[in-house]
């Protein structure tokens, strides 16, 4: 008789097996919410930062070069402006289209307080749309 009745000494057999299903789900459910989280969290900044691992992206056919040298001066292509005629100058620049990225080249020796100056300019004549530009890591 092998069906199912317990045989003398059986009473001690008992099967500890953790039922791991429950626990898979909630780690799912918590990686989930982390997942969705973790961007909301972080710093929104209104600039393209390039990395260095990054594929180069394409280049506007016309873009708004705005470059910043290590002595702190502006220039909107090859011309300087002074502080008071980067909105002027780019509007010149861009023909009036806002929508275009602004792509600015910073010296590597400026001043991070120098290089928020001039994002705060930027933003304070209505241009959102900013790109930092940096060289390419060698072998990258």
């Amino acid at each position: 008789m092998s069906g199912g009745l317990p045989r003398e000494g059986d009473e001690d057999d008992v099967a500890a097996e953790i039922n791991v299903t429950p626990f898979i789900d909630v780690m799912l459910v918590l990686l989930i919410v982390f997942m969705v989280a973790a961007p909301l969290s972080t710093v929104d900044v209104p600039v393209n930062l390039p990395t260095s691992s990054a594929t180069p992206q394409e280049r506007p056919a016309e873009p708004v070069w705005l470059t910043v040298s290590a002595e702190g001066a502006w220039s909107v292509g090859d011309a300087e402006v002074p502080r008071d005629g980067l909105a002027a100058a780019l509007e010149t620049a861009s023909e009036g289209d806002r929508t275009r990225t602004v792509l600015v080249r910073g010296d590597a020796a400026l001043p991070y307080a120098q290089m928020m100056e001039l994002l705060d300019a930027l933003r304070a004549a209505g241009w959102m749309k900013v790109a930092l530009v940096g060289k390419e890591a060698a072998g990258g």
